[in-house]
């Protein structure tokens, strides 16, 4: 995964191990800030625990290269049959060796039969996998299953011998402030010992959809993706995964997957290699200050529905564009990013409560959760870059909201492929200097709602605008459709 956020000076999110991202195995050591003092019974509990936490190294045959171009030179030149046959050897000797890369990691037992868990970029594209314990025995690992989404891999080794685990603890039950300790293989300094506090919970740093990070100042750095994070019973309350730096080594900033979304995980891995997750047919998308007004609700709490799969599951339970999830199966939707996380971690086949905020008012609403099936990529539909002659407009219905608009009729809908059962109008063009510019609305889209009510010619729109600003409203809640038939709310300003 590359860096999450890179602009100069700010600071660089970044995976804690192996490959491209300046992972946390390689380069030089940052010392950080030292604890002052911690808890008593820190030296127990690492000498309770140390012996379950493993070092993983992995290697990969990389193909060879294709070879070093022969430098151009004049026809005749001295050099040319020199350098003809130097080249020729080089490139010919290169081509037959692949190069074998090794990256370190780090990963905890959780069963004495052999079950690892590690992150999955530790072990991702490794052809060969090893296991590295406390008392020098290294054993090879095979890979059970992996989440990419959530950057979770299980692992299992062969011991002659019962291994020594450790157990997940509850995160939910985890404080800011609480002190905890990880262990891992910094720079390959295998059993590294570091304590720290909670420094957050519910972190998102937007790496994946199911982001929920405890945040922690233990010092945590390349080579310590995929070990554990303890609280001071010795329990695993997290696996560590990414840090925020400037540099690549620790400033105090680090995350770790919290062991209440590992585990359900990893027993599915365990049992059928795979993961599967609840799925409702929604796309969604955060209530801002200006959707909150425009749907005249009190706070920005829950998650506004962009569009409901025809096909889904909640379309069947009667859930609409435009509602307002505060609640899914009796766990409160606070944002726009809690939502994703509990539909996929809801039971397949049960049905739940959904509560909606709808014009205003609370409904329940009964929805059956199906499994989600990973879509294929396919690749977007490419948008004819040219400039479209623009239909003549009406001057005096041109620019509501900064929008030139045009009834959507058999020529439009070739001209921007839209299919045939959509309504709407078409945007023609924005002025570059409008509120609906800065909120990336585009010539070439549809608009098909304004404030919960369809419009389908410019002076339905300028009508509909009339009526919000009459009502006190701010902004206009537009929906916009792109030919691809995906949808989002726009909250426009009525100026």
């Amino acid at each position: 995964m590359p860096a999450l956020r890179d602009s100069g000076s700010r600071l660089l999110i970044k995976l804690c191990a192996a490959v491209t991202l300046t992972a946390l195995l390689t380069g030089a050591p940052h010392v950080s800030r030292a604890q002052t003092k911690g808890p008593d019974n820190v030296a127990d509990v690492a000498e309770r625990v140390q012996g379950a936490v493993v070092n993983i190294s992995t290697s990969q045959n990389v193909a060879p290269s294709q070879g070093v171009p022969m430098p151009q030179l004049p026809p005749g030149s001295p050099f040319e049959e020199f350098f003809d046959e130097f080249f020729k050897n080089k490139n010919d000797g290169d081509q037959k060796r692949s190069r074998k890369v090794s990256s370190l990691g780090s990963g905890f037992v959780i069963d004495a039969s052999g079950i690892v868990v590690t992150n999955n970029h530790v072990i991702a594209d490794a052809d060969e996998i090893i296991v590295n314990f406390t008392d020098g025995t290294k054993l090879k690992a095979e890979l059970i299953g992996r989440d990419e989404k959530v950057d979770l891999a299980v692992l299992r080794v062969k011991p002659k011998t019962p291994l020594k685990a450790v157990n997940f603890g509850d995160s939910d039950k985890t404080r800011v402030g609480e002190w905890v300790m990880a262990i891992g293989n910094p720079f390959g300094l295998g059993g590294s010992v570091t304590v720290g506090v909670v420094s957050a919970r519910n972190r998102n740093i937007e790496s994946s959809l199911y982001d929920d990070f405890i945040q922690t100042d233990a010092a945590i750095n390349r080579g310590n993706s995929g070990g554990p994070l303890f609280n001071l019973q010795g329990e695993v309350i997290g696996i560590n995964t990414a840090i925020f730096s400037q540099t690549g080594g620790s400033i105090g900033i680090g995350f770790s997957i919290p062991s209440n979304t590992v585990s359900p995980l990893i027993k599915q891995l365990i049992a059928t290699g795979e993961i599967q997750r609840g799925w409702i047919g929604v796309s969604i998308q955060p209530v801002d200050d200006q959707i909150a007004e425009s749907l005249s609700l009190p706070s920005t709490r829950g998650a506004l529905i962009a569009s409901v799969n025809d096909k889904g599951p909640a379309m069947k339970g009667g859930m609409l564009a435009g509602d307002v999830v505060i609640r899914f199966n009796g766990q409160d939707v606070r944002e726009m990013r809690n939502l994703p996380r509990i539909v996929a971690g809801s039971e397949i086949g049960k049905t739940v409560d959904v509560v909606v905020i709808r014009k205003g008012k609370e409904q329940t609403l009964k929805i059956h959760v199906e499994k989600l099936v990973e879509p294929d990529k396919i690749p977007k539909r490419q948008t004819n870059a040219q400039p479209q002659p623009q239909p003549k407009q009406n001057a005096a219905l041109a620019r509501t909201l900064g929008l030139d608009v045009n009834a959507l009729n058999d020529e439009l809908r070739r001209r921007y492929k839209f299919s045939g059962n959509r309504k709407g109008l078409v945007i023609t063009s924005v002025d570059p200097e409008s509120n609906a510019a800065e909120q990336n609305i585009e010539a070439g889209l549809l608009l098909a709602e304004v404030s919960g009510e369809p419009v389908g010619t410019a002076l339905e729109l300028r009508n509909r605008v009339e009526v919000l600003k009459k009502a006190g409203k701010k902004s206009a809640l537009l929906l916009i459709v792109n030919p691809d038939g995906e949808q989002r709310f726009v909250a426009v300003a009525i100026p």
